[in-house]
């Protein structure tokens, strides 16, 4: 599905390269030069795409750092990109820690820099390029409610939860880790939700029948099981599924919180594993004002028949891509980004590509 994916991006905006001056009619597009780039570990592939594409698409170069732990995808597409010919120095890859990528979007030769990841590090992007007038592109954490109302399709709905929060391990920026239930269908979606977790295979990502991988790194390990620790600490409910884990490596159960409350840890911060919250509620607003009382503000999921109570909701929902009667489903024509801590920009579509350009008065 990722190469499906990776490759969508670069057919998308290959499509644009040649067709810039219907960007934005009346305006001449001028490319920004020198971009500035660094990308997370959760989707090595799919991340060098969603960057480097609209930035070549519009002409520019491209100096990327790809995360240290997952640099090996990005060593690999540079041996490709070498076999396709594309001239050296167009896109250039650096490999490091911390300090590297704060040298790429710190270089003055950066007239952009485009950076995704945690929400602590791109504020400190943001500190650094304060005052000067490079642009710049954030897509950071995210605590994405998924809303399931009364009259929802149930058993399509608990696969629509499985997929939000289990998918890569919960290492997704719009996981849906926050689930909010009706209070009238809470009991009965539960019960489906358990037995759906005991059929999760946990193991090899190598193998096609597995449902949930290995753990990034142990340190994302550790970070997971302290947060789980505080919300069984703070006196929230745990369930873990009842599977067999390898023995070598670094792995979690599939985890459900229930008693959880706003003030929950659990219900905060971001996990970045596969732990999923679940709140109650009673009426729908009161499902938008708990869906909005997060700092992030990157995605969200509302289940339920009713087309007009879609609308009447995702248009109070302060998230960047609100889902209905699905998740984690992407388009490149379509913008992705979010509002508050979870960044700002879009990425995707005409919206992703004008992040890339310099519009001039003809």
């Amino acid at each position: 599905m990722l190469f499906r994916s990776t490759a969508a991006h670069f057919f998308y905006h290959a499509g644009w390269a040649d067709k810039l001056e219907y960007l934005a009619p009346g305006r001449r597009v001028a490319p920004l030069g020198v971009v500035g780039q660094v990308i997370p570990w959760n989707f090595p592939l799919l991340m060098l795409a969603w960057k480097i594409a609209p930035a070549l698409a519009a002409g520019n170069t491209v100096v990327l750092k790809p995360a240290e732990t997952t640099s090996i995808t990005c060593l690999k597409l540079a041996t490709i990109l070498q076999d396709a010919g594309l001239p050296p120095g167009v896109v250039n890859f650096v490999t490091g820690a911390g300090e590297t990528g704060a040298r790429v979007v710190s270089h003055p030769a950066a007239a952009k820099v485009a950076f995704t990841g945690s929400t602590e590090v791109g504020k400190a992007i943001l500190r650094a390029l304060a005052g000067t007038e490079r642009k710049l592109t954030l897509e950071l954490g995210g605590k994405a409610a998924n809303i399931i109302l009364e009259d929802a399709p149930l058993d399509q709905a608990v696969e629509g939860i499985v997929n939000g929060i289990f998918f890569n391990q919960g290492h997704v920026c719009c996981a849906g880790s926050r689930l909010l239930v009706h209070e009238p269908v809470f009991e009965d979606l539960l019960v489906r939700l358990r037995e759906r977790l005991g059929t999760l295979r946990v193991g090899d990502p190598l193998d096609k029948n597995t449902d949930v991988g290995a753990i990034n790194s142990r340190v994302q390990l550790e970070k997971i099981e302290e947060l789980v620790a505080s919300g069984v600490a703070e006196g929230a409910e745990l369930y873990q599924a009842p599977c067999d884990l390898p023995e070598r490596g670094f792995w979690f159960r599939p985890t459900l919180f229930t008693g959880v409350s706003q003030s929950h840890r659990i219900a905060r911060e971001e996990i970045f594993g596969p732990v999923l919250s679940i709140l109650t509620f009673r009426t729908p607003e009161e499902a938008v004002e708990k869906a909005n009382n997060t700092p992030y503000g990157l995605s969200a999921g509302i289940w339920t028949e009713k087309g007009s109570r879609i609308l009447w909701m995702a248009e109070r929902m302060r998230a960047g891509v609100v889902w209905a009667n699905t998740f984690n489903r992407f388009d490149p024509t379509a913008p992705f980004g979010g509002y508050k801590e979870s960044g700002f920009g879009r990425e995707g579509g005409l919206h992703g590509l004008e992040a890339y350009v310099e519009l001039e008065a003809r």
